[in-house]
């Protein structure tokens, strides 16, 4: 068996709108490096946060302050000491953090480290909501322009999609034919008309696509956002190639999930379903011209 132990690490925002961005970044690091150095101890080999894990999520407002919680990859301090994580630990660290790519240009990023601290690159979001209320993403973030990557990591062929990206079958897709047998979503999801996608969507993904996918939410009320948006419901979780959920968080605790999976039950499904032996690409023509 190919067996990989992951982790998820959920948290509740440590601080809230009236801080600087580099204060609630100090508190949100401070609050994840024991639960960093939890996942070491316990021998976890690819760690993932959440959505905009060193910040909250600004976006239920339209508030330039918050450009300045941007960060360049793979320069920014963040991202410098995940890697310094990621050695200590050995351990693959998927660290998804708002990008600063030049003044102006920002992007909804995760950062991927190998387990000796390598930068092996970065995913972009590619689909970014304006929804109202409270999504107002478009003022904050620009699409996603690096495809859709799967990184060689020490361990297993890691693939990136963010929170609203799960929402659109083809990326995932993308991700499995460019060899991903692990995807991670991290997300910035509320209770409310959503809710129940979230335990439909992702397993149906990772059923369809024959891979592991590990989900990723935030927890608790931000302030002062929480009148408008609601409650952050945790609950991450890890869903296997058949589409049952392995393991799962808390609705309401940051929390730090640990669980083994094996990789071997890809081959396994897919040998047993097909579903790539027998897709008509062919046929599909018309779906990305339209």
């Amino acid at each position: 068996m190919r067996k990989v132990k992951c982790g998820l690490i959920q948290m509740n925002l440590k601080g809230d709108a009236s801080m600087r961005p580099e204060e609630i970044r100090r508190r949100m690091v401070d609050a994840h490096l024991p639960l960093v150095a939890e996942a070491g101890a316990r021998g976890v080999q690819v760690l993932c946060f959440q959505e905009v894990w060193t910040q909250p999520y600004f976006c239920p407002g339209q508030e330039r302050k918050w450009y300045a919680a941007a960060e360049r990859i793979p320069d920014g301090e963040t991202t410098k000491l995940m890697r310094e994580c990621a050695a200590k630990h050995n351990m693959v660290i998927v660290s998804p953090i708002y990008e600063e790519d030049m003044p102006g240009v920002y992007y909804n990023t995760a950062a991927v480290i190998d387990a000796d601290g390598k930068y092996l690159g970065k995913y972009r979001k590619t689909h970014i909501p304006h929804v109202d209320p409270g999504f107002y993403e478009k003022f904050f973030f620009k699409p996603g322009n690096l495809g859709y990557p799967v990184f060689d990591t020490a361990y297993l062929k890691l693939g990136v999609y963010i929170c609203y990206d799960r929402h659109f079958p083809e990326g995932w897709r993308a991700l499995a034919l460019n060899g991903a047998e692990y995807i991670v979503n991290p997300s910035a999801t509320v209770a409310g008309l959503s809710k129940y996608l979230w335990e439909l969507e992702q397993p149906a993904s990772a059923a369809a696509n024959g891979v592991f996918i590990g989900a990723i939410n935030r927890v608790g009320k931000e302030e002062p956002w929480a009148e408008r948006m609601g409650e952050f419901y945790g609950s991450s979780y890890i869903v296997n190639p058949r589409g049952k959920i392995e393991a799962q968080a808390s609705y309401d605790q940051d929390e730090l999930l640990v669980h083994d999976i094996d990789l071997d039950l890809v081959r396994e499904v897919r040998d047993l379903w097909q579903f790539f032996r027998d897709r008509r690409p062919e046929t599909y023509r018309g779906l990305a011209a339209s």
